[in-house]
């Protein structure tokens, strides 16, 4: 198994593509990985969310809110899956600081032996923190390749770009391109 020992973090909300999620979350663990789909709790044991297009339902019991450093550092990838799942996690109650979430890519982009992987209009999580990819090249959907030139980013017209630790992908529709690479890539240390 290529990915034996190794730990994916997922962020989830409601509106996800499901066809993205599930294969995740069956073809990780194919190849040895352990996963966790991590959102924010509100305070609650666990959360439902529900799906884009089907309206299939998902638990989520894990967030990542308080995580300590040493968690943290006890992952091989943080995923930014495609869909919705980002504009509601950039949700902030005080407006004037960054949200929750956008913290959290903040931290795991501090640590540059996780690998982070933002797939298709993932990157409106970068938004409140554009330095994330300022100067780097990567791929989004189609309709947010304004905002990741507004974003500084290089724009590089592939349906799946790797820039060091960062792996982008165009869109849901390329989740298994998008797995693929981060499966090799993980697999080779």
């Amino acid at each position: 198994m290529k990915l034996s020992g190794k730990k994916i973090g997922i962020l989830f909300e409601s509106d996800f593509y499901e066809n993205e999620i599930f294969y995740y979350k069956y073809r990780f663990p194919e190849e040895g990985a352990e996963i966790h789909f991590l959102s924010r709790l509100w305070g609650q044991d666990k959360i439902t969310f529900v799906g884009h297009e089907y309206k299939a339902t998902m638990d989520c019991w894990e967030s990542f809110e308080n995580m300590s450093e040493g968690e943290l550092s006890s992952y091989s990838a943080i995923i930014v899956p495609s869909g919705m799942v980002a504009d509601r996690l950039r949700y902030t109650e005080d407006v004037t600081k960054i949200p929750p979430a956008t913290q959290f890519l903040m931290r795991a982009f501090a640590h540059k032996k996780i690998v982070k992987g933002i797939i298709c209009h993932g990157l409106w999580l970068v938004a409140p923190a554009t330095n994330l990819v300022k100067g780097r090249k990567l791929v989004c959907h189609n309709n947010l390749i304004g905002d990741a030139k507004a974003y500084g980013a290089v724009y590089t017209d592939e349906d799946v770009v790797v820039d060091a630790d960062l792996v982008s992908g165009r869109s849901g529709d390329h989740a298994h391109l998008f797995a693929r690479k981060i499966i090799e890539i993980l697999s080779k240390g």
